[in-house]
């Protein structure tokens, strides 16, 4: 796989490093990433991905851009008022990078679509804030044997784990939790959307070229009114309805 004299210079600071450099480039050019949700972790993950060369991103949400997304959702703009985020987000995409190859999918994921949406990837990042649109994802995820970087978000913190075979997103949060929280209504600072898709897309980087200690099994929480993060090892869960019971069949 060959780059232009644009992509070269373009891509020059991955170039030289010694992680990256030409072969990973490559890997990152001939990758499919699917993006559930472009929205506080989809669009800043979005952005990153397309500057760093990901040869095609397949957006994935069926929401129109609202005046309160702008405080987080830094793909768009107010001209974007309106529009669907997937249509949207492609022409910020396309405008960043040229050579990326964008996807629309202005449709809502369920768990009766998600296989079909997600089919042909070759890593998903899920920046929803359902649990129901989550599960769905990871339940996709595990029946295609693609990687998922999981973020979520709210109000002072966030975290990214990456859920690749066991354990799964289920193992972590088997069911919906009765006191979930949505940062509609327990609101989010808008600069931590940007902490944690920027991270999703480091993740995604990582996995994709081979680089380091990508967060396979492992959680990253991040607190930004302490300034100070943790990482926890998430354990396979006997009983998980998803991949335990893979195992016991």
């Amino acid at each position: 796989m060959s780059f232009s004299d644009d992509e070269i210079e373009r891509y020059a600071r991955h170039l030289v490093l010694a992680e990256i450099g030409g072969p990973g480039q490559q890997r990152l050019k001939a990758a499919r990433v699917g993006l559930v949700g472009v929205g506080g972790v989809g669009a800043p993950a979005a952005l990153y991905l397309a500057a760093a060369g990901v040869g095609t991103l397949r957006l994935i949400d069926d929401d129109v851009v609202a005046v309160s997304n702008l405080q987080r959702q830094v793909a768009f703009t107010t001209a974007d008022v309106g529009r669907t985020k997937t249509e949207a987000g492609a022409g910020t995409l396309t405008a960043l990078n040229p050579h990326v190859v964008i996807e629309a999918r202005s449709e809502r994921l369920t768990p009766a679509s998600a296989r079909r949406l997600l089919d042909g990837c070759d890593l998903v990042i899920d920046g929803t804030d359902d649990f129901t649109t989550r599960f769905a994802v990871s339940d996709a995820c595990l029946a295609l044997g693609l990687p998922l970087v999981s973020g979520a978000l709210g109000r002072w913190s966030g975290q990214v784990g990456i859920f690749e075979g066991r354990p799964c997103y289920r193992c972590l949060v088997p069911a919906t939790p009765p006191d979930a929280e949505t940062c509609a209504r327990v609101g989010v600072v808008g600069a931590l959307a940007g902490v944690i898709g920027s991270i999703a897309a480091l993740e995604a980087v990582k996995r994709i070229v081979g680089a380091g200690e990508p967060l396979v099994g492992r959680l990253l929480i991040y607190d930004g009114l302490a300034g100070a993060a943790r990482t926890v090892r998430i354990a396979p869960d006997p009983a998980c309805p998803a991949c335990g019971q893979r195992d016991a069949g």
